[in-house]
């Protein structure tokens, strides 16, 4: 066998081959062997079939078999011997089999790129001090008061105002006629200013004095996300029956025992704030890794193999389509697709592969292994994040090896990760400006009611 490689980039190359007529006829007189002890054919005994024969009956079905196998011998044989990191499937169009001629066809396939000795040590990174505000512990404390809060019909007479709740029926007419995807709907509590409904109806709401009839109109635009409301102008007729207010509840110990493991309020506090600074500790993290890869990311230069990219982009894809499916919608209903998501993340997908390789190297350079201790603590983090057994984690991934491979390397990438920090010149700075509502002001933060 002859084989000639053809480098099309530094990660794409085309393997010629060339397997001589001599080997294509021993391949066949095996395969014809073969067929002659359980070939089936009127007016021979089993075992005495000519060749001739076979082959005018059976030589397409027998060269379809043999083909695939001289394929894939030449290039596993190849693989070995030119030591190739091939990356995704193998590209070819076989040719037919000509038992009078050599056998020549064209591989073309990915390597991973080779990279050189990553640098990485003395990385300049900014560590953000972020600590934990008593505000954001009463942003949280408030919200359980809200998620406990009942709600109580107001006994005098006034008029809708912001932050009520209404008690309502309504039905939907299109064209002065009951519409069908606008049924009646009876004692609906809604809130003002609050979604669910249309904005109109805390509109048209706000100032009225229960109980009155009263219609209101909406005008569904065109890329409305209900197929049934798109362009429709809906005149809804309502009857406000009833105002609520929202009370919350006393702030005082006996609110938190109702949330199972808790016996006062400042054991609701202190776990507050040990699960404020866990975020903390993985926002800084995060942000030391996002440092970390820009620098890296723009020292060094490679080619990405496609299969690669490809690979990363399957994941972004299938995650987009997981995330609207437990929302009980769907791509398509949010206007998107999947060729759509794949041409708007490419270059995610490109530099997430490219984070990929460089860890990969300094795996490898560093000689970084996972102990037997690190697996289990991480399994333990594993299953304390998901309120499992430790038990029910290790059969999960002893029952698939091959996921227990992939887990095992990105541990080692997050160790590599550590590495780098650890190696890194860090300066410690203060927290920016309020960023996602993440350093939260106590004076914006709602005061427990003194008594």
């Amino acid at each position: 066998m002859q084989v000639k490689i053809e480098d099309k980039s530094s990660v794409k190359k085309v393997l010629s081959f060339e397997i001589s007529k001599e080997d294509v006829a021993k391949e066949l007189n095996i395969a014809y062997k073969e067929l002659k002890k359980k070939a089936d054919v009127k007016g021979f005994r089993k075992g005495k079939i000519p060749r001739k024969v076979l082959e005018n009956r059976f030589s397409k079905d027998v060269h379809a078999d043999v083909a695939p196998r001289l394929i894939q011998e030449a290039f596993i044989e190849s693989i070995k011997e030119h030591a190739l990191n091939i990356v995704g499937g193998p590209q070819m169009d076989p040719p037919e089999l000509d038992p009078e001629k050599a056998y020549v066809f064209d591989i073309t396939v990915e390597i991973k790129p080779e990279l050189d000795d990553i640098e990485f040590e003395g990385i300049a990174l900014k560590k953000t001090k972020y600590e934990v505000s008593d505000g954001e512990i009463e942003s949280q404390i408030y919200m359980i008061q809200k998620t406990m809060a009942k709600k109580e019909t107001v006994k005098e007479e006034r008029p809708v105002k912001e932050n009520d709740f209404v008690l309502i029926d309504y039905e939907g007419f299109l064209n002065d006629q009951p519409f069908g995807q606008t049924p009646k709907i009876e004692n609906y509590v809604m809130g003002i200013g609050k979604e669910g409904m249309p904005k109109e109806f805390s509109e048209k709401l706000t100032g009225t004095i229960p109980v009155q009839d009263l219609e209101i109109e909406v005008s569904y635009p065109e890329d409305d996300h209900d197929e049934n409301l798109k362009g429709k102008k809906i005149v809804y007729k309502v009857t406000l029956k009833e105002i609520q207010e929202e009370i919350l509840p006393e702030l005082n110990d006996e609110l938190v025992k109702d949330l199972g493991k808790f016996e006062t309020l400042d054991d609701v506090r202190t776990s507050i704030r040990e699960n404020l600074e866990k975020g903390y500790i993985q926002r800084i993290k995060h942000e030391l890794s996002e440092q970390i890869f820009q620098n890296l990311l723009e020292k060094y230069e490679f080619e990405v193999p496609e299969a690669l990219i490809e690979g990363e982009l399957n994941g972004i894809t299938m995650e987009a389509e997981q995330a609207y499916s437990a929302n009980n919608t769907t791509l398509e209903a949010a206007g998107l697709s999947k060729e759509i998501l794949r041409t708007q993340y490419r270059d995610v997908a490109e530099k997430q592969a490219r984070r990929h390789l460089i860890l990969e190297k300094i795996i490898s350079q560093e000689k970084l292994e996972l102990s037997d201790e690190e697996l289990e603590k991480s399994f333990e983090e594993m299953a304390a994040g998901m309120n499992a057994p430790v038990d029910s984690i290790k059969n999960y991934f002893n029952m698939d090896p091959k996921q227990l491979e992939y887990y095992k390397h990105t541990q080692l990438e997050k160790k590599s990760v550590d590495l780098i920090i650890e190696k890194g010149s860090i300066t410690e700075v203060e927290p920016e400006a309020v960023k996602d509502g993440a350093q939260i002001k106590e004076k914006d933060a709602p005061k427990e009611e003194k008594e």
